[in-house]
């Protein structure tokens, strides 16, 4: 019991720490400057519309090549 009551208090302590709370005494760390995300559209091969229009010509029976 009394090593569970130990290793409680441990773990609750490095949580603590790790959560960041700050005592009075200690400096201020310099915040991580903020990089712009830019959104890029992914595009693929079938979002050409020549390649669209020609696979509703080949669907619709008017291409005359095959």
């Amino acid at each position: 019991m009394l090593i569970a009551i130990a290793v409680t208090v441990l773990v609750i302590t490095l949580a603590w720490r790790g959560l960041g709370t700050r005592t009075p005494g200690d400096s201020p760390e310099q915040p991580r400057p903020r990089t712009p995300r830019t959104r890029t559209r992914t595009v693929a091969p079938d979002d050409d519309p020549d390649f669209l229009r020609e696979v509703d010509r080949k669907l619709r029976g008017e291409d005359k090549s095959s």
